[in-house]
């Protein structure tokens, strides 16, 4: 258990990940309609972001990671303060266009905060296993939507990624982040 304490970001990131996931599919499902197609467009989009991410990160020097959470949250409020309602009314391209900046901006910037922070574990298969464990903890999290609505999972992200920053503080010192 000690072990994995000093993963304690990552399992927050792992939660903020797949509450934004799942956030996403609901988007995309109210934008675009309910069907295997819009899922199958969420998953692809998911993806696309994380392999750009770590094609990004293998090759670009990054920015430090406080600017990179930084960015991350600007998303996050970026996503929160454009009302769904408001693209409604955009042609179905640039309304798919418009959506997919909006939904993937804050996955492919948080993918860059954790390939960063995963460059640099000694022992992955115990961080990857913190972050899924987290994940587990943002599914259940989705719940709350229930009450709030899925707007409002955007705030919760946001608490998460946060979390992850405060816990992860002792790794954005380290400067252990260049391009190999």
């Amino acid at each position: 258990m000690k072990k994995m304490a000093e993963f304690a970001d990552l399992f927050w990131m792992g939660a903020a990940f797949l509450l934004l996931e799942a956030k996403n599919i609901v988007q995309f499902a109210l934008f675009f309609g309910t069907t295997w197609y819009v899922n199958s467009l969420v998953f692809a989009g998911v993806l696309l972001s994380v392999y750009s991410a770590v094609e990004t990160a293998r090759r670009v020097r990054l920015p430090r990671p406080i600017w990179l959470y930084g960015a991350l949250l600007v998303a996050l409020a970026v996503s929160y303060v454009v009302p769904q309602g408001s693209l409604l009314s955009l042609p179905v391209v640039l309304r798919f266009v418009a959506a997919t900046a909006l939904a993937f901006a804050p996955v492919f910037l948080a993918n860059l905060v954790f390939a960063q922070r995963f460059r640099s574990v000694a022992s992955s298969t115990t961080a990857f296993g913190a972050s899924l464990l987290g994940a587990i903890v943002g599914g259940v999290l989705e719940y709350l939507s229930l009450i709030t609505g899925f707007r409002f999972l955007l705030v919760v992200v946001a608490l998460l990624y946060g979390l992850a920053f405060v816990f992860g503080r002792r790794h954005l010192a380290v400067e252990t982040y260049r391009v190999v």
